[in-house]
């Protein structure tokens, strides 16, 4: 007979194969559960075929580490046939949800996403509640950045108060609202000011007092002291060599400026004899495929859309150089930048970036920051990061940027969110 849980946690998040810095957080959050007192840690998030459907840039399934044991993931079968058009998937998530707030353990709820996961959540507290029976559970919802770009400023653009009103007050209805940076919390009270001048509400001055601000939690671990046996068979593997290329690890989208990169890269003088490594998978990779077919460096870029988890952080650490040239866009703009941290963890090359949304408050002072839409200024970061850096220079920078990104560790952000989550509950 399985022993009643004394403690749980339940993340409603996308969680992998997703390629998505939170889907990593979430990982990261449940894994430090374990060790803080939690003897029922889930993941809840959605069928594999449901993720495929979507078009949202996935990992290969044989790359995805798996979960320490403790972890469960469950992905919620949907609810209804054919005659529904939509929400079978988010009925099912919902409902789950309703039956672990009313099981009598006392439980933790974190989501990731207002849209539609704390939507899911609020829904679910207040059908659990309205079955009277016991209802032990503490919520927690972590704004992100589509979260800002794909609903709540697209809502104030489209003028669409009632969908902007139902993800605003979902989101201030949990215990606990957090924001993945200062930027982030600055949209969001800047778009719910707009809509309270337009229709009178008070969104504006309850985001500003109840929105803190919680940083994404790393595997700080898995990018230091990595074995350098190890990261030569990885770059072997990929006919790669130490220092001997430029790399760009995120999702492909436009919002990245991996454009922009391809033309810088062809522009700098360092580029001559390195190449640009361009890994991962999204929206934009056929585009960026012809983008670079007609660059002149088109014989020195390589993509690979089969990067494993294990595997990056040996790829991380072996570039001479990481570019993130990401640009504020209507659909996306980047409101911390969690590759970032990695690669100044992982020991490896310079970072490469622009100030573009909460990408100051994940590099502080460590990385070489250039204007947005500027391929000529990444060249000259690429030539100066290559060419005019020493190895005492590069060691400098390298572990002045891995002590500012420790900070981002995820036993540290576990335990600043939950002592919030404990002063609340007091």
């Amino acid at each position: 007979m399985n022993a009643i849980p004394s403690r749980r946690l339940v993340i409603v998040v996308r969680a992998d194969p997703v390629i998505c810095g939170h889907s990593g957080e979430a990982r990261n959050l449940a894994e430090i559960a374990l060790t803080r007192g939690y003897d029922d840690v889930r993941i809840l998030t959605w069928p594999l075929e449901r993720l495929e459907e979507t078009g949202l840039p996935l990992k290969p399934l044989d790359t995805v580490m798996p979960y320490s044991p403790g972890i469960v993931v469950e992905r919620p079968e949907p609810v209804g046939g054919y005659k529904i058009p939509d929400g079978r998937y988010l009925a099912g998530l919902t409902g789950r949800l309703v039956e672990l707030f009313t099981d009598g353990v006392p439980t933790v709820c974190m989501s990731l996403y207002l849209s539609p996961h704390t939507t899911a959540v609020a829904d679910a507290v207040r059908t659990a509640r309205s079955t009277g029976l016991p209802v032990h559970v503490t919520t927690i919802a972590e704004a992100v950045g589509s979260d800002v770009t794909d609903v709540v400023r697209a809502c104030v653009e489209e003028d669409r108060f009632g969908a902007a009103a139902h993800v605003l007050s979902s989101y201030l209805s949990q215990d606990v609202c957090v924001a993945v940076s200062d930027y982030t919390k600055h949209v969001i009270v800047e778009a719910a000011a707009q809509i309270d001048v337009r229709h009178g509400t008070s969104f504006a001055s309850q985001c500003r007092e109840r929105i803190d601000i919680s940083y994404p939690a790393i595997d700080t671990a898995a990018y230091l002291h990595l074995d350098p046996d190890r990261t030569a068979q990885v770059l072997a593997s990929r006919g790669l060599e130490q220092d001997g290329y430029v790399l760009y690890l995120s999702r492909l989208g436009a919002a990245k400026g991996v454009d922009d990169l391809i033309d810088g890269f062809a522009a700098s003088m360092a580029g001559h004899s390195l190449t640009l490594v361009i890994a991962g998978r999204g929206p934009d990779a056929a585009d960026l495929h012809r983008h670079a077919a007609s660059s002149t460096a088109a014989e020195r870029i390589v993509f690979l859309d089969d990067v494993g988890d294990e595997e990056k952080p040996h790829l991380m650490a072996g570039c001479a150089v990481y570019a993130l040239p990401s640009k504020p866009r209507p659909e996306f703009t980047e409101t911390f930048g969690i590759a970032l941290v990695e690669q100044m963890l992982s020991g490896g090359g310079p970072v490469i970036t622009t100030e573009t949304g909460g990408i100051p408050e994940a590099v502080g002072n460590t990385a070489f920051t250039v204007p947005v839409d500027d391929p000529s200024a990444i060249a000259g970061a690429i030539d100066t990061a290559v060419l005019g850096m020493d190895g005492a220079a590069r060691v400098t920078h390298r572990d002045r940027a891995r002590a500012y990104a420790l900070q981002f560790d995820r036993a540290v952000v576990f335990d600043r969110l939950f002592a919030k989550v404990a002063a609340t509950v007091r």
